[in-house]
């Protein structure tokens, strides 16, 4: 198996909306590079559009552990309120997140010497947003880790909330409030990952520009 066998594999489970069995594929990548690699083929196979997509996930569980990004599929890309209940979902987890916009293009050099500290200026905007967590592998969580890379992160859909003008924050004293159906409310404080979520700009804007040569304004 190699990797165009995820490539078909990916594409076969999203246009049936049936998990593709990831076992027999466990093997088939090298590295994250072959990861990304399939991403990108299956983006353009799912948008038929050149140039780099509008809507991406980075992330990581920790400052410590390498961040991993994938780019949206724009037709999951969604305004608050939303509803998902047409939607084709597997899994159904959900994430709160912070999501970004550039409000300027960063190019590789201008990515290069970029750091985590040092990013306010390229941001004009913020907002709440929910993503939406699912699989197109059986397996779910427990696919080998290079196939869920490559499956955009497990990315389902991305619910983005109302923009508002970019303030860097005490995210540490930042409060989120979660209500499921009935379910009573549950509340944390200062439970991103990364402790800021500008953080991981540096990162991810040279992972992109690696890939693409710029990112333009409004990507988020």
């Amino acid at each position: 198996m190699t990797h165009l066998s995820v490539i078909d594999a990916l594409l076969q489970a999203r246009r049936s909306a049936t998990p593709a069995d990831a076992q027999p594929l466990a093997a088939s990548l090298s590295g994250p590079d072959q990861a990304y690699a399939v991403q990108m083929a299956v983006m353009a196979q799912l948008t038929g559009q050149p140039g780099v997509p509008q809507h991406w996930k980075s992330g990581g569980p920790s400052r410590d552990l390498p961040l991993t990004h994938a780019p949206l599929p724009p037709d999951g890309v969604w305004t608050s309120p939303a509803t998902a209940g047409d939607w084709t979902f597997h899994q159904r987890g959900i994430e709160i997140e912070i999501a970004l916009r550039l409000g300027v293009a960063v190019d590789a050099a201008q990515a290069a010497s970029l750091q985590p500290d040092a990013v306010d200026h390229l941001i004009d905007a913020m907002a709440v947003s929910i993503e939406i967590v699912d699989s197109r592998w059986q397996q779910a969580s427990a696919a080998a880790p290079l196939l869920r890379l490559a499956d955009f992160q497990s990315h389902g859909a991305l619910v983005l909330g109302e923009w508002v003008p970019y303030v860097r924050r005490d995210w540490a004293a930042q409060t989120c409030q979660v209500t499921v159906g009935d379910q009573p409310p549950l509340q944390r404080q200062g439970s991103h990952s990364l402790g800021d979520p500008a953080w991981l700009l540096p990162q991810w804007l040279k992972h992109v520009c690696a890939l693409y040569g710029k990112v333009p304004a409004g990507t988020v």
